[in-house]
């Protein structure tokens, strides 16, 4: 429970730890309301960094680059979640960081996070922490094949996961145990991915976002559409099930809760972000008020109003190798809202921005992107396997 709390209001500094896009998006809302930015991280040119009053150029874990941003702060959020949970911690004792770092330690593992999930009374794939290879053993015939071995911190974007498909490639797949404790998960063969924004304020407000769905490529995020194309039933059923984890885990701040529909209506519970997340980025054009408004209105102590869905929308990420492309693509696109991070090196697979397209055919609007030119997609990965 957040005891103390005050309200933080235009003029003041919000302080932001992570200096990515996230960062960037959330320091451009603060200024729309009249707030100025402190921001840590250790690229003096971050995207963040770009749009900062000020910036502290250090490591994330560095004390006194933590010191000093409290000192310069009424008030301090992050951007992403592999934050080191004792220097937060530290830092929580000394500055006003209403999220609190007890949401960082549950959603950094993901032993942690299965166990909160269960907690909170929703659904999560079968699974069994795994911690020497004899365990895989003794899990994998009760779970099936094929089953996901992930390591329990630090992957992201199919990073740091593994499916085993038959028994002979288990050995293969501990390899991942040389980072630490795994959880291996039963596959679900699921038809769609969801997910839920959810924003709850110190006071106990909360709010949510339409539920979305999202489509994958090789494990990178490509499209996400707003509203996703699911029954009424099951969009009250996500945001229950959303709602039901943010009051569980005493949310403050935004988190996003990534969901596997199957085709039988289940839904499963797959990751938490306790941040904006990239699902979310649509809002940004298509809802009254963005993910990085509401953000920043709920750790400032600011009352909420549910968002509404203005438009039906595509979001489509930008990958370093799409950049020349949608370049030569822009004079041609006046539909589309063009969204870069400032990075400075396109990177194959690294995330550059998005485009926002608002629609009246989500359909046609699919079909667009693909005819586009600038994304090569040769298959796209839903809820079954290459």
């Amino acid at each position: 429970m957040t005891l103390f709390k005050k309200t933080i209001l235009p003029g003041q500094t919000i302080g932001i730890i992570g200096g990515g896009q996230l960062g960037r998006m959330m320091a451009l809302a603060a200024k729309h309301s009249g707030f100025k930015i402190a921001v840590l991280d250790p690229s003096p040119a971050s995207p963040c960094a770009q749009v900062a009053d000020l910036v502290i150029t250090a490591p994330f874990d560095q004390y006194e680059a933590l010191d000093r941003l409290a000192e310069a702060s009424d008030v301090i959020t992050y951007e992403f979640e592999n934050i080191d949970y004792d220097a937060l911690k530290w830092l929580a004792g000394r500055a006003y960081v209403p999220q609190g770092a007890e949401l960082i330690r549950i959603t950094q593992d993901r032993i942690q996070e299965k166990a909160a999930l269960t907690l909170a009374g929703v659904e999560v794939a079968p699974y069994a922490v795994i911690l020497q290879e004899e365990d895989i053993y003794d899990n994998i015939e009760k779970l099936g094949y094929p089953a996901v071995l992930k390591t329990s911190r630090g992957g992201y974007d199919g990073k740091g996961q593994f499916v085993i498909r038959k028994v002979e490639e288990v050995g293969e797949a501990a390899v991942l145990l040389e980072n630490g404790p795994c959880v291996l998960e039963k596959w679900i063969p699921f038809d769609r991915e969801l997910s839920v924004i959810v924003t709850r304020n110190p006071d106990g407000q909360q709010t949510h976002f339409p539920v979305v769905e999202n489509i994958h490529v090789d494990n990178i995020l490509h499209e996400t559409v707003a509203p996703a194309r699911v029954s009424e039933g099951i969009s009250r059923k996500a945001v229950e099930m959303a709602e039901r984890i943010s009051e569980t885990l005493d949310l403050v701040g935004t988190l996003a809760i990534e969901m596997f529909l199957t085709e039988d209506g289940s839904i499963y519970i797959n990751e938490l972000a306790p941040r904006p997340h990239n699902s979310g980025h649509y809002s940004i054009e298509a809802c009254d008020s963005s993910q990085f408004a509401q953000h920043i209105k709920a750790v400032c102590n600011w009352p909420l109003e549910k968002p509404s869905l203005l438009k039906s929308a595509v979001m489509v990420n930008l990958l370093g190798e799409h950049i020349e492309p949608v370049m030569k693509a822009i004079p041609n696109q006046p539909s589309w809202f063009v969204h870069l991070y400032g990075k400075d090196v396109p990177k194959p697979k690294r995330k550059m921005g998005h485009v926002t397209i608002l629609t009246d055919d989500i359909e046609q609007t699919l079909k667009s992107v693909n005819d586009a030119g600038v994304w090569k997609v040769q298959e796209k990965i839903g809820g079954r396997m290459k």
